[in-house]
């Protein structure tokens, strides 16, 4: 295996984040310090996914995904690096007036309607959830619960290649027990703080479930790209078969039904009850351009991937499987966006419009966030064997057939 060069990523990276900060000078802190916040929702969505692929593996103890299973071993890798670009925000928190994210943050934060976060009865409600002091111990708390989990399935798969002993597989089978439930909660609550809480007075039940399904979707897109690039640069001939890329486009096409099920039913309760407190989220984005980007998500996030994946040819084609994860890795930084951004509002509590400046400071955050993500992934890819070659499933992986 040829040992990648970490280098350009980490030096791409470096320039999304320089772009990003220069940002601030252009829109101010709020705007791009909210930005920033969708570079780290999308690259974490992405390293939980792939963590939750990792559990999911071991404790239906799968064969056919052993050597994607290693892959994402590398992925979550970026754990550590994610906290850490996470950290300014938490720091940010403390200076000044507290809110230069979340509103709820500062009691004097005036709020719609003229009255202020402290005099908000829905604020009052919820303060124990949404306090900073708990904010700052979840968010780090929640980093950490991750970067030990996937230390402990890396420990055991890498300690597997030296010396074969089936002991590993028992001790991630029993991570996985308990990781899923841990990993599933914190997924959950992360999303709700870190997103959900922007706008404080919205309710929703099923917004941790939202997020768990672009996890995965982001993941897997991702294990597709990461295993036709290992293809193309030699490393996976003999070892990716057509039989794997279906395998892995049947879960991209069920995964893109679960969001579009969880999406349309989130809006369909919502409506259908019709109460203010929840209503006003989606008034919100069928405001100005954000209504077309609405549709853009109904079409390009569910019905097109849909049936694209429907066809057996498209699943297990290199050029078209690249490209409809591509799409989806684009859409899901879509949806995140359309899940922010619109907190960011004008004096009239109107959103800011989706085409703007804001776009390119969260498209630049995603850089940003990506280079150091990847450099992560590239930096822990030599450090073990190409594949598990000690896994007692790694046989039935290689000769996988459907």
């Amino acid at each position: 295996m040829k040992k990648p060069d970490t280098t350009k990523a980490l030096w791409i990276g470096l320039a999304g984040i320089a772009l990003t900060a220069l940002g601030i000078r252009v829109s101010g802190a709020h705007v791009v310090a909210t930005a920033w916040l969708v570079g780290l929702g999308f690259w974490s969505a992405v390293a939980i996914g792939m963590l939750m692929m990792i559990l999911i593996h071991h404790i239906f103890d799968a064969s056919w995904s052993t050597v994607l299973r290693r892959q994402y071993e590398h992925g979550v890798a970026a754990f550590p690096w994610l906290l850490l670009m996470f950290l300014p925000l938490v720091a940010a928190s403390f200076v000044g007036s507290h809110d230069l994210v979340w509103p709820w943050m500062n009691p004097d934060h005036q709020i719609a309607g003229g009255h202020l976060v402290k005099e908000d009865l829905l604020y009052l409600k919820k303060r124990a959830f949404l306090n900073l002091p708990l904010f700052v111990f979840v968010t780090i708390g929640f980093f950490a619960l991750w970067i030990w989990i996937s230390a402990r399935l890396r420990k055991a798969s890498f300690s597997q290649d030296a010396d074969g002993d089936v002991k590993w597989t028992r001790m991630n089978g029993k991570t996985a027990g308990f990781g899923i439930p841990i990993v599933a909660v914190t997924l959950t609550a992360g999303a709700i703080y870190w997103f959900k809480s922007l706008e404080y007075h919205w309710f929703s039940t099923m917004y941790g479930v939202w997020y768990f399904a672009n996890c995965m979707r982001g993941a897997l897109a991702c294990g597709v790209l990461i295993m036709l690039w290992l293809y193309d640069r030699g490393d996976f001939r003999g070892i990716l078969k057509t039989d794997h890329l279906w395998a892995i486009g049947q879960l991209m096409l069920t995964f893109t039904v679960f969001w579009a099920y969880i999406s349309f039913s989130q809006y369909f309760l919502i409506w259908n009850a019709n109460v203010p407190e929840e209503t006003f989220w989606y008034n919100i984005r069928e405001y100005g351009d954000w209504w077309y980007v609405s549709l853009f998500l109904v079409f390009g996030n569910f019905l097109l991937p849909f049936l694209l994946l429907l066809s057996y040819r498209y699943k297990v084609s290199h050029a078209a499987i690249r490209r409809i994860a591509c799409l989806i890795l684009f859409v899901i930084f879509v949806d995140i966006t359309y899940n922010i951004l619109p907190a960011l509002q004008d004096a009239k509590g109107n959103p800011q419009p989706f085409l703007s400046m804001n776009l390119l400071w969260a498209a630049t955050s995603v850089v940003g966030v990506g280079g150091v993500c990847i450099a992560a992934y590239l930096r822990s890819l030599p450090t073990t064997k190409l594949i598990p070659i000690r896994d007692p499933r790694i046989g039935e992986c290689l000769s996988h057939h459907e």
